[in-house]
């Protein structure tokens, strides 16, 4: 079942282009930050529940993709869940009008709030035995403070003024 994750806090982007490990492009992915205290997050644990049941399978936490971020060192993910999606297909990304975005908008960033669609789906085959979200979709909500790797940086008082 696709869910909606909204005013999520995005961080680790790269859904304009697929992420780089290790040298090998991936996918197209996300992480969605959200509040413990958010009431979409029961919603999400009812159908992240729901998923496992039917598959009949056991995981240990760290093959969910849906994680506590209070057991990482990422200050930003403190008191807060995190979902990771992935996807091979490039999401549609959209401003808050529904109007498609590009990169070169650069209005989604790592630390901006964001809507986002995903669907929760079991892997269980040679490469290992997890529950993943497939990314389908990203909506700009509004500006947030820049996680660290993320966002533009305003460099202009660092340069002299050569008309001087």
């Amino acid at each position: 079942m696709r869910m909606q994750i909204k005013n999520a806090r995005l961080s680790y982007p790269s859904i304009f282009k697929k992420a780089v490990f290790q040298g090998e492009q991936t996918k197209y992915e996300a992480t969605f930050i959200i509040p413990k205290d958010d009431p979409q997050v029961k919603a999400i644990q009812d159908e992240l529940a729901r998923v496992i049941a039917e598959s009949k399978l056991k995981f240990g936490a760290d093959k969910i993709c849906f994680k506590d971020g209070d057991l990482t060192d990422v200050e930003a993910y403190q008191g807060c869940w995190t979902l990771k999606a992935a996807s091979d297909n490039r999401p549609i990304v959209l401003d808050r009008d529904k109007t498609p975005l590009t990169a070169e908008d650069q209005k989604i960033y790592a630390g901006c709030h964001v809507n986002g669609i995903f669907e929760f789906w079991i892997q269980n085959n040679s490469y290992g035995k997890r529950v993943n979200a497939n990314l389908y979709g990203v909506q700009f909500a509004k500006d947030g403070d820049a996680l660290s790797a993320g966002g533009p940086v305003d460099v202009t008082d660092d340069f002299a003024d050569l008309d001087i």
